[in-house]
């Protein structure tokens, strides 16, 4: 009890998450809306990434539309945060009717080879959504994730997680493998800017971006089939879309060309709705020569 005491920034946070939580559909996504244009306008650090990573990744943009997209970004990311919030504590039921998925087949004949099947995410705002969205599947799901540094938090997340999924731990290598065996889903988002020995340079909306090569890793275990999942709000906010679909083949021995090919996938299923990315982490900030200052 004492952490819990000490940290009343994160015993806040959850108690506005709950409260997100009571927010019935319509008016949770008017919320979203309003908290993400607070947050562009007081987060002038994430504002900044943001603008950073739109000019370099959609340089075919006007100055007005990159900065329309950017306000979009803080929208669709406000509302994520709601969309968090009824993830881990509304009733599942809120969203009977209004899960579209595409792609059920290819998950069904990837799980009839008996191996598992990793699952290639990306960081949508619906990131936390995605494992009540993918229980519409009726498919064994576990995610990966990276420990929250603050411990009333990451337990939170953790139970939030644990009503749709299995959340393991990153570096728990083992249990991956063991779920795989089991003919289960690991759902793993290699999207970010990590640094590690296990990194190679690959083209992410045409600049050079550090890429972990895990996914190989995660496919070579047990020779498991592989397919992005990709979740959108759909554009009229009715409602959402699960997607599947292939990757490009390649032998995932050649750890530079699989990153390649997992790059474009995750790019190619960003395009469709670029707003809805969390495009506020530092994607670029690992350069080759060790010398990119992008973000400052």
């Amino acid at each position: 009890m004492n952490d819990q005491k000490k940290d009343w920034p994160a015993l806040l946070t959850l108690a506005l998450i709950r409260a997100l939580a009571k927010l019935p559909f319509k008016a949770g996504l008017k919320v979203g809306a309003l908290l993400g244009n607070t947050i562009r306008l007081l987060a002038a650090k994430r504002r900044k990434i943001t603008q950073v990573n739109i000019r370099l990744c959609f340089p075919e943009l006007s100055a007005t539309e990159q900065q329309q997209l950017v306000k979009e970004i803080f929208i669709a990311n406000g509302i994520g945060l709601v969309e968090t919030a009824w993830a881990h504590y509304a009733p599942r039921s809120m969203f009977d009717g209004r899960v579209e998925i595409i792609g059920q087949q290819l998950l069904d004949n990837a799980l009839t080879e008996g191996r598992g099947v990793v699952l290639l995410g990306a960081h949508f705002s619906t990131l936390d959504l995605g494992g009540l969205l993918f229980s519409y599947t009726n498919a064994p799901l576990n995610t990966l994730y990276r420990q929250h540094n603050r411990a009333i938090l990451d337990r939170a997340i953790i139970a939030g997680r644990a009503k749709y999924c299995l959340p393991i731990e990153r570096k728990n290598i083992r249990l991956v493998i063991r779920k795989l065996k089991e003919n289960q889903c690991v759902w793993f988002a290699p999207d970010q800017d990590l640094r590690g020995k296990g990194n190679v340079f690959a083209t992410f909306f045409a600049q050079t971006a550090s890429t972990v090569t895990a996914t190989t890793n995660f496919v070579s275990f047990n020779q498991s089939p592989i397919l992005m999942l990709a979740h959108y709000r759909k554009p009229d906010n009715s409602g959402y879309i699960l997607e599947f679909s292939e990757l490009e083949e390649c032998d995932p021995k050649d750890k530079l060309r699989f990153a390649q090919v997992v790059n474009n996938t995750i790019e190619k299923a960003i395009r469709k709705h670029p707003a809805q990315y969390m495009w506020m982490h530092r994607r670029f900030k690992t350069q080759p020569d060790g010398k990119a200052r992008l973000y400052d």
